[in-house]
């Protein structure tokens, strides 16, 4: 899962089953956070919602290398 989620959680005291909970995920939603894969907006805004927390405490943008050129 996303180290910044993961700490953020932690000083929360707030487990997945209570995230998953609060802000209406699905298992699926958790598993793809778990495995840093794509979230929809809506699921970031949840989190933010229900952490109290804006966008840059959750995530990190990483861009991605194209084949032959640098992004």
């Amino acid at each position: 899962m996303n180290e910044r989620l993961l700490y953020l959680m932690s000083d929360k005291k707030m487990s997945n089953a209570q995230l998953k909970e609060k802000a209406g995920f699905s298992a699926n939603s958790i598993t793809r956070l778990k495995r840093n894969e794509y979230v929809s907006i809506e699921s970031v805004e949840r989190i933010c919602r229900v952490m109290e927390c804006g966008v840059d405490d959750i995530l990190e943008f990483v861009p991605e290398e194209k084949e032959g050129k640098e992004v």
